[in-house]
């Protein structure tokens, strides 16, 4: 099977070479319905997997201290603050799902946290972002070492014993997930505890989650698991609730690691149609191909003419005399 850039990938692990026997595709489904922000994702993979600290103190930005994935921050529990009010202050349209709330004193008092008329109240979404480990991975395709490579499982992992610092990957991901370390200049990222997957264990951050909004498994259970979580919250009233991520049609060819988000993908931070930078990286070559084949045409016609026009200049010369 040849390597493809581009559209739906129903074998990542073939595609890259493995064999038939090779073990399912792995990923992760955030469910953020159920987060609680309790950050204890963040604190196991940086224990597993030895992962440096980046900075203890807060950000300011909520209760947000880590603010952004990073070479240094794998997994990241953002509090996104939106208010219950909108700037013409009539109250936005919000179901209670028990989430945490705060406002003025009175205004989150009942049993609904949603907006009411007076209210002024911020109401918390908070997700637990993490690397997508892409269907067609950019970052993977662009890595001039081999450092970034497609495990048996479909994820794909840095090896950085062998990154070489260059950062192509980095623009490359669509997510803007991967990162430099700025103490070695090396590449950094979620590996969904590949070495764990080896042994056949449940990968830190799931394993520590209290309330099982990050969920582990077999990619196609929990596609199926997801769709009929977002179709229970429909029928409570969530009319909100939609996955990203889990389309295997959409412009990277569905992610290995996907959500279940109470909101549009930009109030979490996420692009809302992300395609796969490489996307067209086979036809670039063709028209540069095309292009260097012109520039080679008009090089041997320039030099043809100039031995050609002499000629018959000199042949014209002579008929004359």
């Amino acid at each position: 099977m040849a390597n493809s850039l581009w559209g739906r990938l129903d074998d990542v692990q073939a595609d890259a070479g493995y064999d038939g026997a090779h073990p399912p595709r792995m990923g992760f489904f955030t469910d953020t319905s159920v987060c609680i922000g309790c950050k204890a994702c963040e604190v196991a993979c940086k224990e597993w997997n030895e992962v440096p600290d980046d900075g203890y103190e807060l950000s300011g930005m909520s209760y947000d201290n880590t603010q952004a994935l990073g070479a240094s921050t794998w997994r990241h529990v953002a509090f996104v603050e939106k208010p219950l009010e909108t700037s013409a202050g009539k109250p936005l349209t919000t179901t209670d799902l028990g989430l945490p709330g705060m406002g003025p004193p009175g205004a989150m008092e009942g049993d609904d946290q949603g907006a009411r008329s007076g209210d002024a109240g911020v109401r918390w979404l908070m997700s637990s972002d993490v690397c997508k480990h892409c269907t067609h991975a950019a970052c993977l395709d662009v890595c001039p070492t081999g450092s970034l490579f497609r495990t048996e499982f479909g994820t794909v992992v840095v090896q950085p014993d062998i990154c070489n610092g260059c950062g192509y990957c980095v623009p490359a991901c669509p997510y803007g997930v991967i990162d430099l370390r700025k103490e070695d200049g090396r590449a950094f990222k979620c590996t969904l505890c590949y070495d764990r997957l080896k042994v056949d264990e449940t990968p830190a951050c799931a394993k520590a989650c209290p309330t099982e909004s990050i969920q582990f498994g077999e990619l196609g259970e929990l596609r199926e698991r997801a769709h009929a979580r977002v179709e229970q919250l429909h029928e409570q009233g969530v009319d909100v609730a939609r996955l990203y991520g889990a389309d295997p049609e959409d412009g990277v060819g569905g992610d290995g690691a996907f959500f279940l988000l109470l909101d549009e993908p930009e109030v979490y931070g996420l692009p809302p149609d992300p395609v796969v930078t490489t996307r067209d990286l086979g036809s670039i070559w063709k028209h540069v191909g095309a292009a260097a084949a012109a520039m080679t045409g008009l090089g041997v016609a320039s030099f043809t003419s100039r031995r050609l026009v002499p000629r018959l200049l000199s042949t014209s010369l002579g008929r004359r005399r």
